[in-house]
């Protein structure tokens, strides 16, 4: 016979690990798809201000990104759409800041996986 006290513990047991399962489903990563990036970069024409193949600026103040790790890209990309109402996440740049307004988290681990994937001048010090 089942004690009310055993039958409660094994009721929170359940509960715990249907909670676990449900917070692992939802947090499955998110393939990012260099391809679609591509179709991004360009229909926000990025290459206007950091030129071909997003390695070749048309300004020394605007960053060369073939090459960069798509996770610093993502987490850039990130802070412009945050913006300035977060001193302490936000990027301050009006261009960058529209430019990525209208993107999904999704959209910006697509464009940091297509930037990452172009070949690029970047150097990795060792």
């Amino acid at each position: 016979m089942i004690k009310p006290q055993q039958a409660l513990h094994t009721v929170f047991k359940a509960v715990g690990a249907a909670a676990v399962i449900g917070l692992a489903m939802a947090n499955v990563a998110h393939a990012a798809d260099a391809g679609n990036g591509k179709v991004l970069a360009d229909s926000h024409n990025c290459a206007a201000c950091h030129g071909p193949n997003l390695n070749k600026p048309v300004s020394p103040e605007y960053p060369k990104l073939a090459g960069q790790h798509s996770d610093y890209v993502f987490w850039a990309l990130r802070q412009y759409q945050m913006g300035t109402g977060n001193p302490h996440f936000g990027r301050n740049n009006a261009i960058m800041q529209a430019q990525v307004q209208s993107l999904s988290l999704s959209d910006m681990k697509d464009i940091a996986a297509y930037i990452e994937s172009l070949e690029g001048d970047l150097v990795q010090k060792k």
